[in-house]
């Protein structure tokens, strides 16, 4: 969400970055927008006077009502005023009423139009143009065939979709087994390398009010992921870094606490709308999973330094598992709405022959904060905007995808990473059950 100033002195740059995000039916809301803010402010102009007016009149009303008793003649004249102080009255509870109303028609454009990304940003329509900015650790094809993720998990008794499939529809599983125990030793290593690198482990609310969410995500984002709960104004998160965020709605930060450096752990819901390709089975787009997300809310000079930090612990992360990956720059138009800069890391599918998406770093500038009205006071006094920043840590159900894969031996065995051996009682190789 951009600053009605920022719009007001600078509307060609605004036009030019709706052009940059592929976004030109937004055009129009440049102008409109523009056109409500000036009726407001000279809404906002006429009421300050007619209040000044009032006080002035409401003096001499009280000044003539005195000179009354004493000159009959001065009556007239006290009643005139009084009408006006009337007149005024209804004149001004309108202007009040026209600035509510034209301020929520403004806030109603200006959560549409797109923030300000970097100028670093590729320009492209989609995802086809994300580019790839560098490769870490050597992506191999085993000399065997590696099966699709859900028959590996199988064969260690450690996955069932049918029984979730009845009991709860598609887009769930049941993990069992040495799956499972793999499935939480990665998430607890992934908690304990963010707090070896000085983030707060925390676990936040898995359900938030709406102003959270308006406050966090576009609309176009939250219909096509959020569940609501029927009756309450409250919904699922779809990344603890809803809550995480939301947490600061409404407060004022010192300085000194500055950066907020947080690791958090949630499950995770979403609708996941829309037609998904073959590749997409199993548990690879699910409705229900768990996270290990980080967040920081940092002074605006120092955001572009944290997000190269934040990108770079998931490359770390997952190099330290023996998994090939790859940072991919996200191009305008592949970006949300909120966000100024942000890369996908990739990891190695050595059965696909090809990376795909394990974790989604994003700067979001100042929008989130301006949204949720979040401000830190500076040395000098002065309140200013944060910015907010979010990457995953790990999701693993598809991080478990890029770890069985890579990690998968000729004799059908799985191969354990020394880093996540004391998660899993010390068990080196994981052997299949069928």
């Amino acid at each position: 969400m951009l600053d009605i100033k920022f719009i007001r002195d600078n509307p060609d740059a605004v036009r030019e970055n709706i052009k940059k995000k592929y976004q030109e039916e937004k055009l129009p809301l440049v102008d409109q927008v523009l056109a409500l803010d000036s009726e407001n402010r000279a809404a906002i102009t006429e009421a300050s006077e007619l209040r000044a007016k009032r006080n002035t009149l409401s003096k001499q009303v009280g000044m003539l009502m005195g000179q009354a008793k004493k000159d009959p003649s001065k009556l007239q004249e006290a009643e005139t005023a009084k009408e006006q102080v009337k007149a005024n009255a209804a004149r001004l509870a309108e202007l009040e009423q026209k600035e509510t109303d034209l301020e929520a028609q403004i806030h109603k454009i200006m959560m549409v139009i797109p923030n300000i990304i970097d100028a670093s940003v590729p320009i492209g329509p989609d995802d086809s143009c994300n580019v790839e900015v560098e490769r870490f650790g050597e992506p191999a094809v085993p000399a065997f065939d590696i099966p699709y993720h859900t028959e590996i998990m199988e064969r260690f008794g450690g996955i069932d979709m049918d029984a979730a499939g009845r009991v709860s529809g598609n887009g769930f599983y049941y993990l069992l087994g040495d799956i499972a125990r793999l499935h939480e030793a990665v998430l607890a290593y992934a908690r304990d390398f963010m707090i070896d690198k000085g983030f707060t482990f925390c676990i936040p609310p898995y359900m938030i009010r709406g102003n959270v969410v308006e406050g966090v995500m576009s609309q176009t984002d939250m219909d096509a992921m959020m569940y609501k709960i029927e009756g309450e104004d409250l919904y699922l998160i779809g990344t603890s870094e809803h809550s995480m965020i939301g947490r600061f709605i409404d407060q004022i930060l010192p300085e000194s606490s500055l950066p907020q450096t947080l690791t958090s752990y949630s499950p995770c819901f979403r609708k996941e709308k829309g037609a998904h390709g073959v590749e997409e089975r199993g548990v690879y787009r699910i409705h229900q999973f768990e996270k290990q997300e980080m967040i920081v809310v940092c002074k605006p000079e120092e955001s572009m330094d944290w997000y190269n930090k934040m990108w770079q612990y998931s490359v770390e992360l997952f190099r330290s598992m023996d998994i090939p990956v790859r940072q991919l720059e996200c191009c305008s138009g592949d970006l949300a709405d909120l966000k100024v800069k942000s890369c996908d890391i990739e990891a190695w599918s050595p059965r696909q022959k090809k990376y795909f998406e394990v974790c989604s770093c994003s700067n979001m500038g100042d929008a989130q904060a301006r949204r949720l009205r979040i401000r830190v006071k500076g040395e000098d006094g002065k309140n200013y905007l944060p910015h907010t920043l979010n990457n995953t840590v790990v999701a693993p159900p598809r991080m478990l995808i890029a770890f069985l894969e890579n990690n998968l031996q000729a004799d059908g065995s799985v191969k354990v990473p020394e880093p996540l051996r004391p998660y899993m009682g010390g068990a080196e190789v994981l052997q299949p059950k069928h």
